[in-house]
C-alpha cells in the first residue's frame, strides 16, 4: 500500500470516528479488503470480479479477496454486504438485478434498500444484452419476431436466467413497446438456457454479450438483436434495438458496479473510486473486456449513484407495468 493511500484512508478513519461513523482506530492495516460477489464461483460475473480484485490489489498494494456468496438471485450476498461494518474493508460487486431490481420484484424477501444501505463507489462495467434465436427459428431478426408474435400471440418462448433479472425486464419492456406477448421460460442460470436454445427447446434466449457472442459466431444460434444503442463490433450483422421503429430510446444494458456499506467514510469511497478508474484503464483489463463486448466503467462515485437511482426508477416502472413478482 502506498504512503499516500495509507495517509488518505487513515485520515478518513479519524474523520469518521470524530463524526460518529464507525471506524477502526488502527485502520488501515494489512487486513485484506473483501469483495463480496453475490453469485457462486465460476460464472461470468465471478470472472470479472476476480480480474478486478487482482488488478485493484496490485494497484493499491493490498490484498483484495473475493468472497462468493450465492443464493437468492444475488440477494443473499447483497444483503451480507449491506450489513457489513462500514470500515472500508468490505465492498460489494453490485450487479443490476440484485442491487437495483430485486427489491421491487420481491419486496417481502429483500430486506435491504439500495439507496439507504449502500454508498456508491463507481461503475465497473456495462455489458450489452443479445437476443438470440434457436437454429430452427423461422424469424431471422427481432423485427421478424414481432411480426410472428402478432400473428401467434403467446406461442413464441424466450429463456432468461431468472425471474426479475435485467434480462427478464428487458424482454418485458420490448414486448410492451411492440404490443406482443411472448412466453417467458426462466432458468436458474444462463448455461442451461443456452443448451435448450441450441437444442431447439426454446425459441429465443436473452443473455449478456459475453455469453451470447460465442453461440452466434459459431452459428449455434441466430443473433436477432443487440439491446445496446449501437451494433457490436464482434456482431456487425446483428442490428441494434434502436434501429427498430419505435425503439429509438429503448437500449437496456446490464451493468456492474461497486458499492460500500452506507456510512463508509467519504474519503475512503473517493479513494476507492480513483483506484477503480485507474484499473479500468489498464490495457490488460480493457483487452479482456473487449473480448466480451464489455465497456469498462468510469466516472465519479456521485455519477454512479445518480445512474443507479435513474435505473431503479426505470426498473420499478417496468416491474409495475408488467406485474412481475417472484
Amino acid at each position: 500500500m502506498t504512503d499516500i493511500f495509507r495517509r488518505t484512508l487513515l485520515a478518513a478513519a479519524l474523520v469518521a470516528s470524530a463524526t460518529g461513523v464507525h471506524a477502526q482506530a488502527a485502520w488501515p492495516t494489512a487486513k485484506p479488503i473483501t469483495l463480496i460477489v453475490p453469485f457462486t464461483a465460476g460464472g461470468a460475473t465471478d470472472g470479472i470480479a476476480r480480474l478486478f480484485a487482482q488488478k485493484l490489489g496490485e494497484q493499491i498494494g493490498q490484498s483484495v479477496v473475493v468472497d462468493n456468496v450465492g443464493g437468492g438471485g444475488g440477494a443473499i450476498g447483497t444483503q451480507k454486504a449491506a450489513k457489513a461494518t462500514p470500515d472500508g474493508y468490505t465492498i460489494l460487486m453490485a450487479v443490476d438485478s440484485p442491487a437495483a431490481i430485486a427489491q421491487f420484484v420481491n419486496p417481502d424477501a429483500v430486506k435491504y434498500d439500495t439507496q439507504r444501505d449502500f454508498a456508491p463507489v463507481g461503475m465497473l462495467a456495462i455489458q450489452p444484452l443479445v437476443i438470440m434465436g434457436r437454429p430452427g427459428l423461422v424469424a431471422n431478426s427481432f423485427k421478424d419476431v414481432i411480426t410472428q408474435a402478432k400473428a401467434e400471440p403467446g406461442k413464441l418462448t424466450y429463456a432468461t436466467s431468472g425471474i426479475g433479472t435485467i434480462l427478464h425486464l428487458a424482454m418485458e419492456r420490448y414486448q410492451q413497446q411492440a404490443g406482443i406477448k411472448l412466453l417467458h421460460v426462466p432458468y436458474r442460470g444462463g448455461a442451461q438456457a443456452i443448451t435448450d436454445l441450441i437444442g431447439n427447446q426454446v425459441d429465443m434466449a436473452i443473455l449478456p454479450s459475453g455469453s451470447a457472442i460465442p453461440q452466434i459466431t459459431s452459428k449455434k444460434a441466430k443473433g436477432l438483436v443487440v439491446t445496446d444503442g449501437r451494433r457490436l463490433a464482434s456482431l456487425p450483422d446483428v442490428p441494434s434495438i434502436t434501429e427498430l421503429p419505435g425503439f429509438k430510446d429503448l437500449s437496456i444494458n446490464s451493468w456492474i458496479g461497486v458499492f460500500a456499506p452506507a456510512k463508509t467514510a467519504p474519503a475512503v469511497v473517493e479513494k476507492l473510486n480513483q483506484e477503480m478508474n485507474k484499473v479500468m484503464q489498464l490495457p490488460e483489463v480493457r483487452a479482456k473486456f473487449a473480448e466480451l463486448a464489455i465497456v469498462p466503467g468510469s466516472g465519479t462515485a456521485a455519477q454512479f449513484g445518480t445512474f443507479v437511482k435513474n435505473e431503479q426508477a426505470r426498473y420499478e416502472r417496468i416491474v409495475r407495468d408488467a406485474n412481475i413478482r417472484e
